[in-house]
């Protein structure tokens, strides 16, 4: 019986390896299974956005869902400094042009502050805009810093309830720090329900990313715990579901000038926040 059971039980686990395997694959060049692991401190517990200025890794900026504050580390560090540059608020994400740091509650609302003074530890020049996008959710943005353009999309928004598809908006940032709205554009949800075998599904992307090197936006989504690449007019071209155990609460992504891919995670369930690094080069599966 003992034996009997031995070998049921080596079944199940090889089972479970080939299902694992099937389940949670990878982009190309990257293993979405093998990261190298950056606990954060306990001031990013919450950590959400996070983005490098103008791809150098020496320098990991980031922000705290319900804090007002901009936090500088290097990956790995015990402890981060921060710069506090707005009261308490729900904050979604962080973007780095050349020369300014935008900050994005989760209603719309927009930060910009220079990225210099940041550099300094401080925000004196900060500009809050508010309007520029239509009412809804948004965690998700992202910067051509080369181009000083703004990349948002909607995580929940009424105009696209039963449209197929989610809002995007592209904001152009002026010399003074000042945002405007250039361009929309949209991302069919019934192509990602085709691609993971679903009748229809409600995509909420959480973040937003671009690879340089193959020309792709990477866009992840918390709720659906899933990774969307887009070609640069969005149509989709691969859906890959996250592994829960390792990605509890994935709110943000980037890659650094080595086109070495990062996704943070809130702490939720485990004891801190993480940065999950996944070096280029790594086979897809």
């Amino acid at each position: 019986m003992i034996r009997i059971a031995g070998i049921l039980l080596l079944t199940v686990a090889f089972s479970a390896c080939a299902q694992t395997g099937e389940s949670f694959k990878s982009p190309a060049g990257y293993d979405l299974g093998k990261p190298v692991t950056y606990k954060m401190p306990e001031d990013l517990f919450e950590i959400s956005g996070i983005a490098f200025h103008e791809g150098k890794a020496d320098v990991l900026y980031a922000e705290q869902d319900e804090d007002g504050k901009i936090f500088a580390l290097k990956p790995g560090d015990a402890t981060a400094s921060h710069v506090k540059f707005a009261g308490h608020g729900d904050y979604e994400d962080i973007a780095i042009t050349s020369n300014y740091v935008i900050m994005m509650r989760s209603d719309g609302v927009f930060y910009t502050i220079p990225f210099s003074e940041v550099q300094q530890g401080r925000a004196e020049q900060v500009k809050e805009l508010k309007g520029l996008i239509p009412p809804g959710e948004y965690e998700g943005m992202a910067a051509n810093y080369s181009a000083d353009e703004v990349y948002v999309v909607c995580k929940n928004c009424g105009a696209d309830k039963k449209t197929g598809s989610v809002t995007g908006y592209i904001l152009k940032l002026d010399a003074a720090g000042s945002l405007s709205l250039d361009k929309t554009f949209k991302i069919n949800t019934n192509k990602i329900a085709a691609l993971t075998g679903a009748k229809k599904i409600r995509f909420k992307p959480s973040a937003l990313t671009f690879n340089k090197h193959s020309k792709e936006w990477f866009l992840l989504s918390s709720v659906n715990k899933m990774l969307v690449v887009t070609d640069t007019a969005w149509n989709i071209k691969q859906v890959y579901n996250l592994n829960p155990a390792l990605f509890n609460q994935p709110e943000g992504i980037t890659f650094d000038i080595d086109n070495n891919l990062y996704i943070s995670n809130e702490g939720g369930n485990t004891k801190y926040g993480t940065v999950l690094k996944f070096p280029f080069g790594n086979p897809g599966k």
